[in-house]
Formats: structure tokens, sequence, C-alpha cells
């Protein structure tokens, strides 16, 4: 009898660490899926699914669910309601996703009570990691992408550069950059323009510039139909003509780049991602997203999905599967990869992404247009947290 007992307990052991084994980790993407923003959506889901695919669909030995769920766009207190369901009532393991600043913001409170690892795949403003421990970042800030593009307009001799902004928080983040490190320089911006997020007109806005007797603008716009409009502004209401040289960063976004035509060609931004990257792994990543849809598109917010989950990856790998979050986040901590885009690391400090920020032209590429990377500023850190 004792010893049917012992095989029992044996037994019962065997088949509760191979249950806890193959336990079903749980991953909650928030991001907009409906709406004007609502290709986000898609490039996150096309990207998560692509890389789990690539891993034959487990982390780690484990399998992964993935719930999915749509903020419509700017949506803070939508995000924050949805974020709690997920955590409380689907009790996932991590969440991921966010698309815009004030929605990772809304979340903090909820991640940081409930010890929940939070992987941020594009809001952009530098200190959204100092208002949860358990945010880590894989996106980009505007001060990483915008101090270098500073630096190389000064380089280039521009000594009058304006500023023009969509009015919300990463907006002033790129001005604030953008301002500082001219001004450091020797540099002057001699004026600042900050356009409502709703803008659809910005004729306006590059008649200002234009009568500004600037060298140069640099702009920061949302993805989407704002990049179309303004850079049909800056060509029909002649900036290009008049030698008021156009320096950005997402505003070439892959995603929209066929829709400009020549307007296009030439334009120069500062940023840490193309589709166009001379690498082994930005080759496997596009082929990978191209395998799980015919449509898929490689850019800044599907690389930061898939770089996300390489994160989400390795603090399962470290925790086991286990729900510990405080051992996830400090195993993250401690990652350095080759990303699609180059080499990253996770600045323990910041818990925010280092990585190569380049120097991009549009050009034509076999039918296409292409963010060409001329030049490679190398390793840059959130220079937001250290300003």
């Amino acid at each position: 009898m004792r010893k049917l007992i012992g095989g029992a307990i044996a037994a019962a052991a065997v088949a509760c660490a191979a249950q806890a084994q193959a336990a079903t980790i749980k991953v909650g993407v928030i991001g907009p899926f409906s709406g004007p923003f609502a290709h986000y959506g898609k490039l996150y889901k096309d990207s998560v699914e692509a890389y789990l695919a690539s891993h034959a669909g487990k982390l780690a030995g484990h399998e992964v669910q993935v719930l999915y769920r749509d903020n419509g766009g700017p949506n803070p207190s939508g995000t924050k309601a949805l974020a709690q369901e997920l955590v409380v009532k689907d009790k996932v393991d991590y969440l991921g996703g966010f698309v815009f600043t004030p929605n990772a913001m809304a979340v903090a409170p909820l991640i940081t009570q409930s010890k929940t690892p939070t992987v941020i795949f594009n809001a952009a403003t530098s200190d959204i990691t100092e208002k949860s421990p358990y945010f880590i970042r894989t996106s980009y800030t505007l001060w990483q992408v915008t101090v270098p593009a500073a630096r190389w307009a000064y380089k280039q001799g521009k000594r009058k550069m304006v500023t023009a902004v969509t009015d919300y928080a990463p907006g002033v983040d790129a001005e604030t950059a953008f301002k500082t490190e001219f001004a450091r320089l020797g540099g002057t911006v001699v004026e600042s323009i900050r356009m409502p997020i709703s803008t659809t007109d910005f004729a306006p806005f590059v008649q200002r510039i234009k009568a500004s007797g600037a060298q140069g603008v640099y702009v920061f716009l949302p993805g989407g139909p704002p990049n179309l409009g303004f850079v049909k502004a800056y060509n029909e209401n002649g900036l290009r003509a008049a030698g008021i040289d156009f320096l950005g960063s997402a505003e070439t976004d892959e995603f929209d780049l066929q829709k400009f035509g020549d307007a296009a060609l030439g334009l120069t931004t500062a940023f840490h991602y193309s589709a166009a990257h001379d690498s082994d792994a930005n080759r496997k990543f596009i082929e990978a997203l191209r395998g799980q849809s015919k449509d898929a598109i490689a850019n800044y917010a599907s690389v930061g999905a898939w770089d996300g989950m390489a994160v989400i990856h390795r603090m399962i790998e470290a925790t086991g599967g286990k729900r510990d979050g405080a051992a996830a986040i400090e195993a993250a901590r401690k990652l350095s990869w080759e990303s699609p885009r180059g080499p990253v690391s996770i600045d323990p400090a910041t818990r925010h992404v280092t990585q190569n920020v380049y120097l991009r032209k549009v050009e034509r590429s076999g039918g296409q247009l292409v963010n060409r990377e001329i030049e490679n500023f190398g390793p840059q850190p959130d220079f937001g947290l250290r300003k």
C-alpha cells in the first residue's frame, strides 16, 4: 500500500510538473483596431502572429494565447478599462501594444498594482517608463531620434530652423528636443509651430514656415493621413522650391510611403528603422510578415511589436512561465539582441531600448519608394530621460 501511495504521489507530481510546463501564457495586446488609426492594430497583429508562427506557436515551451483589444485610438479611459478587464478578468500574464502616449499613461497605476509586465510597442513620450516600474519599451522616443537630427542639421550648416509638430505629448517632446539640442550647438529655432491633432488643412502652417526665413523645418506628425497632408502642402506651397529643407522622423513611414509618389523623393528623416535596412535579421522579419499576411507591412510599429514579443519571449524564459512580474522585469533589464533594425539592448536604468538611429532619404528602388539609410549615427539612448 505504501508503495502504491508513493507511486501515486510521484505520478501526480510528474503530472503537475508537466501541466505547469505546458501552462498557457496569456498576452493582452491593446491598440486601435477600428477608426482612423486602425492600421496600427493590423500592424501589431500581423507582427505578433508572425513572431509566434516563427516559433511554432510556443515561447520557451509554452503555448501563447494573445487577446487583442480595440481602444479605437486616443482613448485613455477606455484603454484603462480594457487593461483592467484583461488583468482582472482574463488574468493575462503580460500586456503589450499602446500607440498613443495618453493611453499608455492611463494604465500605469493598474500595472504597478498588479505587477504586470507591459511592453510598449509604439508610444514615444520619454517619461512613460517613469510612470511604472513594470513598463518596458521596444519602440523609440522622440528625444532619441530628434537629438541626432538636430546635430545633423547643424553639421549641414543650418543655423535657422522652424519646428512644426502635432500638439500633444510626443510632439512637444520633439519640439523641445530639437530646440534644446540645436540651441546648445549654436543654432536658432526662429518659430515653433504646434498644430492641432485634428488638423487636415496644413496650408496656413506651411505658409508660416515659408515666411519665417528658416533654412529648414523639423516636423513631427502622428502616422497616417497627417503625413500625406503635410507633405502635400509642403510641396504645393513651394517650400521645397524655396530651399526650405524637410527633416522629420516617421513622416515617410512605409505604411504610407507609396501613396506619396514623387512628392516624397529626397525627403530626409532621422529614425531607428527602415524596411530597406540591409541585414539578415531584417530579411527574416520581412519574410515572416509576408508569410503571415500578404499585405503585411514592415515599419516602425510592426518592428516594435516584433521586438516586443521577443522581450516577452525572454521574460517567459527567465521566469519558467510563472507569473512573477518583478523577476520578468529584472530579466528584461539585461537583454540585448539583434533586431531587424540592428543591434539593440534594454537600458537597465530607463527600461527603454537603446538602438541605432539612421539618416534616411527617400529614393526609388525597383520601382518602389524606400527609406534609404545613408548614415548611421550609432547607438542612441533616450536623451529625454537624461536631459
